[in-house]
């Protein structure tokens, strides 16, 4: 069996308004990144996009997104970035843009630098708040981007507790 080799792309969604980014679920955003590639790439882009991409991972909260593209053609996705402008989701449109913030070659790297980046912004953030409940807010939004999240270590933890019982 051959394996086929992917890259990642951490991309954080950039809105005006946070409470917005509630709205962003993998349909709208697989979606909208699609349009993106077409958009860019027209009928080349679509049919490298519609062979093994995916929205691997939402947060809603934090508005960090992971998407899985083909190695031998990421940058084509990489390059439709910058041409979304907003998202479609429940009836309305979501202003937005995609900033990626890394580029890499396993959920794990992804994973491991998302952690990094997660302490770089609340080292950031905390001088910004005023009282100490908003810092405990950020603290606790900031850290609960941890590696078991994604759920890619979830199903490794059940299988060894059901050994041990």
């Amino acid at each position: 069996m051959v394996r086929l080799k992917a890259r990642y792309l951490l991309c954080e969604v950039c809105v005006s308004d946070s409470s917005r980014l509630r709205l962003l679920e993998e349909r709208s955003i697989y979606q909208a990144v699609k349009a993106a590639v077409i958009k860019a790439h027209g009928e080349y882009g679509a049919a490298l996009f519609n062979i093994g991409s995916t929205v691997t991972y939402v947060n809603a909260y934090t508005g960090v997104v992971i998407l899985r593209f083909r190695k031998a053609h990421y940058q084509l996705l990489w390059s439709a970035l910058p041409f979304i402008t907003s998202i479609w989701n429940q009836g309305q449109k979501v202003q937005c843009f995609f900033n990626c913030i890394h580029v890499g070659g396993t959920i794990r790297t992804c994973q491991k630098f998302l952690v990094r980046y997660g302490r770089q912004q609340l080292c950031r953030m905390l001088p910004h708040c005023k009282t100490e409940a908003e810092k405990q807010e950020v603290r606790r939004a900031v850290l609960s981007c941890s590696l078991r999240k994604l759920g890619v270590d979830d199903g490794d933890k059940d299988e060894d507790s059901e050994e041990e019982e």
